[in-house]
């Protein structure tokens, strides 16, 4: 990272909006639920997790000992009656609504489940917030796929049509409408709700860091060859993605959740994209070329030639509205948070206190230095 980057504070991150703050965080358990539920730890939050058990084994959940600092309760948000006991007892004055089924080849292959929980997790949890006394902001994290995709390689900006070729990016599009759909029957001042929540949806692109294990994922899938001391196989090496380092996106929910927060936060409730810069955009035979000249042994990957259900072949986001609304930008480049991952897994691979690395690299972060090398 170049000297003279703006400080986290100077970015929009207030520590003291956050101290003592009782956030509810959806999906804690899973890879970037526990990123967000760690950051916000660190920033002195009163976290809550509601969440089903991780979904991986292993887990950035457990590795990090997440659940050590905050309350986590295991449930799911298609159950309606607990999640909203959760929300009633512990009082969040700000809901992140992270739980999902995220996986597209997933999706191809339990479609019900993928609707189910994308579509009516995202209706109980917007219901729950919606007869909540406390919740005075709540954001659902979608994702850069809810956009319908014609392949025409520009940027998404955030008005452009939703849609979805699979399950999955169509689950993600509904979720989007649906809270366009609450935002204005419920959470904006022409409705007749005496507590208006402010109510925003965030798409961010292909997040990469330490301690995703899911299925089906470009790092996860060459972390679990290289450590095995195998090639692994990469099913669609020429498409392109707007990689970005887990902590980048997460900035911005953090900034944009102080925004709705405000007196004028009614002017931040809609739709924001948290994309890296253009250039950032990168094959995967990229990612999959840095990853292995990175681990060394002799690292490499081949072309799966084998048949795959349809994925898109470019993906990109436009994020000026974030750059210019909330003076949020990317901290880390792709290259940068390549590095980053592929130190987190080295550490995790040698049997390294994981908490301590996640806490060292969100300082890092936080203070725009390189984390110490474990």
């Amino acid at each position: 990272m170049g000297i003279g980057k703006p400080s986290l504070e100077d970015m929009g991150v207030n520590r003291d909006f956050w101290r003592n703050k009782k956030v509810l965080v959806t999906g804690h358990t899973g890879f970037k639920g526990s990123w967000l539920c760690l950051w916000l730890q660190t920033l002195g939050a009163q976290v809550t997790g509601y969440s089903l058990p991780p979904p991986t084994e292993p887990s950035l959940f457990e590795a990090a000992t997440v659940a050590r600092a905050m309350t986590s309760v295991i449930g799911d948000v298609r159950d309606f009656p607990p999640f909203l006991d959760t929300i009633s007892k512990h009082e969040p004055e700000v809901v992140f609504h992270m739980a999902a089924q995220s996986l597209v080849r997933r999706s191809y292959r339990d479609p019900a489940e993928t609707y189910s929980t994308n579509i009516m997790g995202t209706v109980n949890v917007l219901e729950a917030v919606r007869l909540s006394h406390t919740v005075k902001a709540a954001i659902i994290v979608t994702s850069d796929k809810c956009y319908e995709n014609v392949e025409s390689c520009r940027a998404f900006r955030e008005d452009a049509p939703l849609g979805g070729h699979d399950p999955y990016s169509s689950s993600k599009a509904c979720a989007e409408l649906v809270t366009a759909a609450y935002r204005s029957s419920y959470f904006s001042p022409a409705s007749n709700e005496p507590v208006s929540p402010r109510l925003a949806t965030v798409r961010s692109g292909n997040v990469i860091g330490g301690g995703d294990w899911g299925e089906d994922r470009l790092v996860p899938d060459i972390v679990r060859a290289f450590t095995a001391g195998k090639p692994t196989l990469i099913r669609n090496p020429d498409s392109t993605r707007p990689w970005q380092h887990v902590l980048d996106p997460l900035c911005g929910y953090l900034i944009l959740a102080e925004r709705l927060c405000g007196r004028d936060g009614l002017n931040f409730s809609e739709s924001w994209n948290f994309g890296p810069d253009d250039a950032d955009s990168k094959p995967v035979s990229w990612i999959a070329d840095q990853f292995a000249r990175l681990w060394g042994d002799g690292a490499l990957w081949y072309t799966d030639t084998r048949p795959h259900p349809h994925e898109a072949q470019h993906l990109s986001l436009d994020s000026s509205k974030a750059r210019n609304r909330l003076a949020w930008s990317p901290n880390l480049s792709v290259l940068e948070a390549v590095e980053w991952t592929c130190q987190w897994y080295r550490a995790h691979h040698t049997g390294e206190n994981m908490a301590e690395c996640c806490h060292d690299q969100i300082v890092s972060f936080e203070h725009r230095t390189s984390p110490p090398v474990r």
